[in-house]
């Protein structure tokens, strides 16, 4: 189980002013996220998605609160809890000069994966993501949707309990857009629990079984798609957003 309490990271700007202030990107963020659960982190470009999953997977460090991953935390198991967690970002950079199997087998050594079932974990895994016919490719010359699913496999190679991915299918095509989607349900059956930050609502309400929204930093809504949408009597998560916004959005 992942438990997030009172989450917070504050950051400098520049305001118009040309004066420096503080401000937070997440303001006291809580939730809890169960095995074999997909959980939407819901929001605006700008809500705080990403610094929140950032801090999730310990590449930020939070100004304060608590982050839980099966009872441990980061100050003294980040290893540990590392090891259990694959992180994947729309803009997630990879070696351009090497193949996609140069890369699956340097993910490999770098999560210590048995040398004897390496090869067929890389080939089981292109399989899934039918990525034969370039799985010897350089990097540097596959499409948007290619680099992702090296991306996603990239995320499998050491097989994890916790899948964190940011805006996933951000500029992908319909047809790699719903590769990913497939493969989230796939991983959810196996009872892998997967956190999914999108500002895609209809993709969220597809796929999610509880979802987090968040604006400018702060958890305006938790609960599944069908609660919400009943709550706010609407027909879909866009409309519910706004209802609980007041109407509109101002990025200010």
């Amino acid at each position: 189980m992942l438990k997030v309490e009172d989450l917070k990271k504050k950051f400098i700007r520049i305001n118009k002013k040309k004066q420096k202030e503080e401000f937070y990107a997440d303001n006291g963020i809580s939730f809890m996220a169960n095995n074999g659960e997909i959980i939407g982190i819901l929001g605006p470009n700008g809500a705080g998605k990403t610094t929140l999953l950032r801090m999730i997977a310990g590449i930020l460090e939070p100004t304060s609160g608590k982050i839980s991953i099966d009872g441990l935390n980061y100050q003294e198991n980040e290893i540990d809890i590392k090891k259990e967690i694959a992180f994947l970002s729309g803009n997630t950079k990879i070696y351009n000069s090497l193949s996609t199997y140069e890369l699956l087998n340097m993910c490999c050594d770098f999560y210590g994966v048995d040398k004897s079932i390496r090869e067929s974990k890389i080939k089981s895994i292109s399989k899934i993501l039918k990525m034969e016919e370039f799985l010897h490719s350089r990097i540097g010359n596959l499409s948007t949707g290619q680099t992702q699913k090296v991306n996603i496999a990239r995320c499998m190679i050491h097989d994890p309990k916790y899948y964190i991915l940011d805006e996933a299918t951000s500029g992908l095509d319909i047809i790699s857009s719903q590769l990913i989607l497939d493969f989230i349900k796939e991983e959810k059956k196996k009872g892998k629990t997967i956190l999914y930050s999108t500002h895609y609502m209809e993709e969220a309400e597809n796929i999610c079984d509880n979802v987090v929204m968040i604006n400018k930093g702060i958890v305006i809504k938790t609960g599944t798609p069908q609660d919400i949408k009943k709550e706010t009597k609407t027909t879909n998560l866009r409309d519910a957003f706004f209802v609980l916004i007041g109407g509109s959005y101002d990025e200010k």
